[in-house]
């Protein structure tokens, strides 16, 4: 499995493709269905695979914002697998196989992401660079050869990393707001996000950014540990830069028969509302 995994994912090998879709599937064809279920949770919208190699299909498509968002999910969720993406050379059979990714070699913050090459599709290189506490990735369709797509690629990650910067917003776990808990054994319920925020944007306009919680008008135990009850939102210049659903950080257990009563009725008295919207600064750079 090692094997097949470096010969596909280093020397871009299409028979090993092959071979592991048929091992895991039973066949290419249903192979690229699950694909294509995978590539739908991940939302590529633009993407519809037909065999596992990437080999021409009418049918067989995606764009270079997809690749990105697959690109992000492998490095993201397989850490450990992602590692292989970086080695740049392998010997099998007695023969040594060299990584198609030839920036590996030219930038040393370089450390993945795939080569790809099709006589329709032209040179593709997706890739990915990590300098300091900042990643980019970089994706390159319809090259003219493999020196332009490097150098594309190159030229890229040096605008993004000159230009742009990444900020933690919000640590994973820390209270962003604490409403009332109605009918609660407990007064307050605090809120927060499962995943550290991270947002990237373009350098020196972070006094710009702005935040807001989208919560409902009144939280009302039971509400269970990570249950989403509300949506965390950042925009700049008037567009979503991201959102992150807020979370309760603790179990929102019911109170007791008189808590549940008497909120009860002040629920009823109070009548409907609309959902609450509040901000939230972003924590300091």
């Amino acid at each position: 499995l090692k094997d097949l995994l470096y010969g596909m994912i280093i020397q871009s090998g299409n028979d090993a493709a092959i071979a592991l879709a048929e091992f895991v599937a039973g066949s290419e064809a249903t192979f690229a269905q699950l694909m294509n279920q995978y590539a739908q949770r991940l939302g590529m919208t633009g993407t519809h695979y037909m065999d596992a190699s990437g080999l021409p299909n009418p049918d067989h498509y995606t764009t270079a914002h997809d690749v990105a968002l697959l690109s992000r999910a492998l490095i993201h969720d397989y850490p450990e697998e992602y590692k292989v993406y970086a080695v740049k050379d392998f010997e099998w059979n007695g023969i040594k196989q060299h990584n198609r990714n030839t920036l590996l070699w030219r930038d040393d913050t370089v450390d993945g992401i795939k080569t790809g090459h099709t006589s329709e599709a032209g040179f593709c290189l997706a890739t990915s660079a990590r300098r300091g506490d900042q990643r980019l990735i970089a994706v390159v369709m319809g090259a003219p050869s493999e020196k332009a797509r490097a150098d594309d690629n190159q030229a890229l990650l040096n605008y993004g990393f000159r230009f742009f910067e990444t900020q933690k917003l919000y640590a994973a776990k820390a209270a962003l707001v604490s409403p009332e808990l109605w009918k609660g054994a407990t007064p307050t319920l605090a809120l927060g996000v499962a995943e550290d925020v991270l947002a990237t944007f373009p350098r020196g306009r972070y006094g710009e950014l702005k935040a807001s919680l989208q919560l409902p008008a009144r939280l009302v135990a039971p509400i269970a540990q990570g249950e989403q009850v509300g949506l965390l939102k950042v925009e700049l210049d008037g567009k979503t830069l991201l959102e992150r659903p807020l979370i309760a950080l603790a179990q929102g257990e019911e109170g007791g028969f008189f808590k549940r009563m008497s909120d009860g009725a002040l629920l009823w008295w109070k009548g409907d509302a609309g959902p609450a919207v509040s901000t939230a600064a972003p924590k300091s750079p």
